[in-house]
């Protein structure tokens, strides 16, 4: 049976641990709150490291999700602090099977549920409160029985999918001065960023920001290695603007490295490939002009989104990669999942190669957290995919080789201001 370890959770969770009795027989798992998401708006009721209070709307529902690895029962509760001075009438669905429970104390016991196959199960929480009436403040989901052994849940109030990555080995003893890519967003729930080009010194991909907006980004981080705050950056260690495109909107950034940002606000379609290229001209010893280019669909030409000086580096392209990432958690039970095709780099001497094997990577997240994590080949391309709570997922370190196009791409771009 798998034993979270007490030393790798703060000690606010240490109550959501699975717990064995004396004799092994037993076992329960407390899943808190703080690791649910609300549907169908993830912003309905607070959640926080605490659990989930102010669930006054019965549209709203409350689902955890983990997977269960051994078909049989399991006997559920939720755990919380009903309304002072009234009941709370609650309904549970797991499996396909759902039970109601009206409480006014700390355990709603909503009985058991058989579970007919190992796998992923939803456990969906409702209200059938009346509207405007508090259902109460929510702690955790505890499970019993033979069904929970060895099952898989995220424990951490952290709900983001696993930030998932494809790394390019740069072809050997040549200079890189170009990379290109191409990506094709197949699920685009907000809080998603595809990225595209990815170097040592910054990313280049397409962003799903809210409902009614998404954006083309590039970014180059600064020298000097400050985390957080680019005020604390000297000017020595800044990344410059040179030029952007028109209508993009360049500043600061900071809290994962510190740089220059850049984006402009585009609607990308989801299903409709993407076309990236960023580019390393080499100023001297010690500096770099790094540039990005998207060809822009409904133009029909490549556009420049911006261009940067980056000091302390003089190098041209290397570490190349990209990823997936869900930058909010509060969604993290959504699937993302992208293309990514047809990567070449071209050389300091105008040569094309085609890079046609990547390997696996995932963020910490990925390790043991969230194991609905996956990279592959589809339709002659690299897939990542994250989040969903499908179940299998893929090995860290796993390579993969795509089918060769042998075409290289025909770009021409705008020349830069001098």
């Amino acid at each position: 049976m798998r034993i979270a370890r007490i030393d790798r959770f703060p000690a606010l969770y240490a109550g959501a641990l699975l717990v064995l009795g004396l004799a092994g027989a037993r076992a329960e798992l407390r899943v808190p709150a703080c690791t649910a998401y609300l549907e169908p708006d993830a912003n309905g009721a607070r959640v926080s490291d605490r659990g989930i209070t102010g669930w006054k709307d019965p549209a709203l529902k409350v689902v955890w999700f983990g997977e269960l690895k051994s078909a049989g029962v399991v006997d559920c509760s939720v755990a919380l602090q009903p309304p002072k001075g009234a009941a709370t009438k609650l309904r549970l669905t797991v499996a396909g099977q759902a039970r109601e429970v009206t409480t006014t104390g700390a355990l709603a016991k909503f009985g058991a549920f058989k579970i007919a196959a190992p796998g992923y199960q939803r456990f969906l929480l409702e209200s059938l409160n009346g509207a405007g009436h508090p259902a109460g403040d929510l702690e955790a989901l505890v499970l019993d029985g033979p069904a929970v052994a060895q099952a898989h849940f995220n424990l951490k109030p952290r709900r983001n999918a696993a930030s998932v990555h494809l790394s390019y080995q740069n072809p050997k003893g040549v200079n890189v001065a170009a990379f290109y890519c191409e990506v094709t967003g197949l699920e685009d729930p907000v809080a998603t960023y595809y990225e595209a080009c990815g170097w040592s010194r910054g990313y280049f991909g397409m962003q799903v920001n809210s409902p009614a907006e998404r954006r083309i980004i590039f970014s180059v981080w600064d020298s000097g290695g400050e985390a957080v705050d680019r005020k604390k950056v000297g000017d020595e260690n800044r990344t410059k603007l040179v030029s952007k495109g028109a209508g993009v909107v360049s500043g600061d950034f900071g809290n994962e490295g510190t740089g220059g940002h850049s984006h402009l606000v585009y609607p990308w379609k989801t299903g409709e490939k993407q076309r990236f290229i960023t580019t390393a001209k080499v100023v001297d010893a010690t500096h770099t002009i790094y540039s990005g280019y998207w060809f822009h669909p409904e133009q029909q030409q490549w556009m420049l989104i911006s261009s940067w000086i980056a000091p302390k580096t003089g190098d041209w392209l290397h570490g190349l990669y990209s990823f997936n990432e869900n930058f909010g958690g509060s969604n993290g039970q959504l699937r993302r999942k992208a293309l990514f095709g047809n990567q070449w780099v071209r050389t300091d001497t105008g040569k094309w190669i085609e890079i046609t094997t990547a390997s696996f990577s995932h963020d910490g997240t990925g390790k043991e957290d969230r194991l609905d994590r996956f990279m592959g080949v589809e339709k002659g391309q690299f897939f990542l995919s994250n989040g969903g709570f499908v179940p299998g997922f893929t090995k860290y370190g796993e390579k993969f080789m795509r089918p060769a196009t042998g075409t290289p791409p025909v770009i021409d771009l705008p020349a830069l201001p001098k």
